[in-house]
Formats: structure tokens, sequence, C-alpha cells
């Protein structure tokens, strides 16, 4: 279920929901809201009418998007919207403005494949009494890093996604955290290009940021050991690649050519970095415990999102 707590006032609690998951997520299709907020309603019409209700009170707004012959309407907060979730000061604020332009631009797919991907990691956690719900994954957080490559420039990797998913095991009564970095591919970048975030995050799990020297102190400078990316997360994320818009021959090759530009990158095959490539549909089919990720590095025998090797392949 969705988080119990409140947003803006005067609304119902379906309504106050909706509010949360369109700040976060940016653009929601209906369906998308409907399948991360009511998916025990067989039918749409109670959420269709809490949506509607958000329109006339000026606090969310609508596109249609033509999808197999029929118009889905994408829903986002206006900045009356965004405004009213920021007063209530449950979830950490988000600079980024929906607008009309923005909505029926470029990046509507790719926002849209990004709350899919989401989408099918709590429908398995529902599925298989985990925990993760439809405010467990944050869209684009800036990862600040330096490349010794590229001296003096600060530079910035931001995951399509981080998400966080409790996986329990009843069996032997264990719960463990799992934090992934997602990464969403539409085949609208060549795969030179993808190999470059891969190279970026191999970067970003070395990184350790140095110490400032104090100006005209003359005491000897201390180096830091102390990587980045253990001030903000227990364990370094596994990095989940999901490829989405082409038939799955065409992703599959894709897979193979990214594995073969990963294997000649020395910083990555010298990174204990582990990532994994899957395709949407097998994950919204299969779900992210069954082995559907290819990994990046080494051998390509299936693994689950533990990117661990199956009994079958070890």
């Amino acid at each position: 279920m969705p988080y119990p707590h409140t947003g803006p006032t005067g609304l119902g609690r379906i309504a106050q929901q909706a509010t949360q998951v369109l700040y976060q997520h940016r653009l929601v299709s209906t369906r998308q809201l409907h399948q991360l907020i009511t998916p025990h309603h067989t039918r749409t019409e109670y959420l269709r009418r809490q949506l509607h209700t958000l329109r006339e009170t000026g606090l969310a707004d609508t596109v249609g998007r033509r999808i197999s012959g029929q118009t889905e309407l994408l829903w986002w907060l206006t900045e009356k919207g965004a405004h009213a979730v920021e007063s209530v000061g449950l979830l950490p604020q988000r600079p980024y403005r929906m607008s009309p332009e923005a909505a029926l631009g470029p990046l509507q797919e790719h926002t849209l494949a990004t709350v899919e991907t989401g989408l099918a990691f709590v429908d398995w956690a529902r599925r298989l009494g985990h925990e993760c719900g439809p405010l467990d994954w944050s869209p684009e957080t800036a990862h600040y890093y330096r490349d010794d490559s590229r001296p003096g420039e600060e530079l910035s990797l931001v995951p399509d996604a981080v998400l966080n998913y409790v996986h329990t095991d009843n069996k032997a009564k264990q719960r463990t955290l799992l934090t992934f970095f997602i990464e969403v591919d539409r085949t609208q970048m060549t795969v030179a290009r993808l190999a470059q975030k891969l190279h970026a995050y191999a970067v970003y799990h070395e990184f350790t940021p140095q110490p400032a020297a104090a100006r005209g102190s003359k005491s000897v400078r201390r180096t830091a050991t102390t990587p980045a990316w253990r001030y903000r997360y227990p364990a370094f994320p596994r990095l989940l690649m999901v490829l989405t818009g082409a038939s799955e021959p065409r992703l599959a090759r894709r897979i193979a050519d990214l594995r073969s530009l990963a294997a000649s990158d020395p910083v990555l095959t010298n990174t204990p970095l582990r990532a994994g490539a899957t395709t949407l549909e097998q994950l919204r089919n299969r779900g992210p415990f069954e082995p559907v990720f290819t990994p990046v590095l080494g051998p390509a025998h299936p693994m689950d999102s533990w990117l661990r090797p199956t009994s079958a392949a070890a």
C-alpha cells in the first residue's frame, strides 16, 4: 500500500497519495497511477474522479498521448500543486517543475519508461511479500565526483532513478535493504554513449574527495580514504540497466555490444562494480528476482538483481 501519511489538506486519501506520486515522479499516466495507488480496485473510476478533482482545483493538469489507437491521459502537478505538497514537508523538495511543453516534449517517453521500471519493482514486491512502494525511488538524484582524466572539472552522475527495496526472506527471518542505481535506455543513444555512462559509475565508485588545504596553512595535508559514495550508502548500489524501445532480439544485441565495450575499458574491469542489463519486458514479466539480468562484466551467465550467480550458473 502507498504510504499512509497525508498530503495537501482538503483532499481525499487517494487524491493526496496521487499528489505525492506526481510530485516525486513528475509525469505519470492514469494506468500507472492506478497500478501504483489503487491496485486493489478492479476499475479505475474512483481514482479518475479523484484525479479530476485535482485538475478542477488547479493542483494538477494533463496532456493526452495516443497509444494503441486510444488517448491516454498523463498527469503532472501544477505550480500550485507542487507548493501544496511542499507545504506539508513530508517529501524531499525537488526544484523541477513540469509544464505542458515539457509533458509533450522529447523526454515524455523516457520519464514514463522510468516510472514503468519502478512500477515493475512495486508490482513484484506485492507479489513476493517484499517492500517497495510508489515513493521508494527518486528520479535524477545528482552525485558529484571528479575524474582524474579531466582535472579541475566537477562532474555529475545522475541516475535515472535510485530505488530502495526491502527483500524479505521469511524462511531465514531476514530482511535486506537493497539499493539500485537504475538506468533506462530506450535505444535513443548510441551503445558507446551507454558505455560512457558505465564508465562514469566506475569512476564514481573510486572517487575519494580530498579536503581542501586551508589558505596560508603550512600543516601537512591529510589524504582522505573514504569514497564519496560511503557518505550516502551503506554499500555501493547495484547498477541495473533496463532496455526498452525495440524488439527483444535487437535489445539482446545491444546488451552484447555493451558488454564488448565494457570489457575494453580498464577502469571498468578494475572496479568491483556490480552492473547488469535486462529488458523492461523481462523485468515486468518475470520480476527482478529471476535470472533476467546479463552481467555487464565477466561471464554472461544470467543473474537476478542481486547480481550474484544463480546455482545453475555456479
